[in-house]
């Protein structure tokens, strides 16, 4: 008689970033969050810290471009001093090495 109706599956919505160095969007997940919170800037592994944020891929080119054009200083609203560019390319060492990007 009546042909039953198929159930649709709904689609789970998947927020999208764009690097700050490439200017790429993509998943938020495959993505690095830095973050200028009440700790200062440093690597927000969970995505969730509280501060302005900013996404880069985990290449070094994305990472080289944000810093030499002062586009992560932009979006963090912070001074880039050479010491906080050294300490952020020793942590996204640190991360490439922990989770092997």
């Amino acid at each position: 008689m009546y042909a039953k109706k198929k159930k649709s599956q709904k689609r789970r919505h998947i927020p999208q970033r764009m690097c700050i160095g490439c200017h790429e969007v993509g998943p938020k997940q495959k993505l690095i969050r830095i973050v200028n919170g009440p700790g200062g800037v440093q690597i927000d592994p969970t995505g969730r810290s509280p501060g302005r944020g900013a996404y880069l891929h985990s290449h070094p080119e994305c990472w080289e471009a944000a810093l030499r054009r002062g586009a992560l200083a932009q979006a963090l609203r912070v001074e880039m001093t050479p010491e906080l560019r050294e300490l952020l390319m020793t942590q996204m060492n640190d991360l490439k090495n922990q989770k092997n990007y």
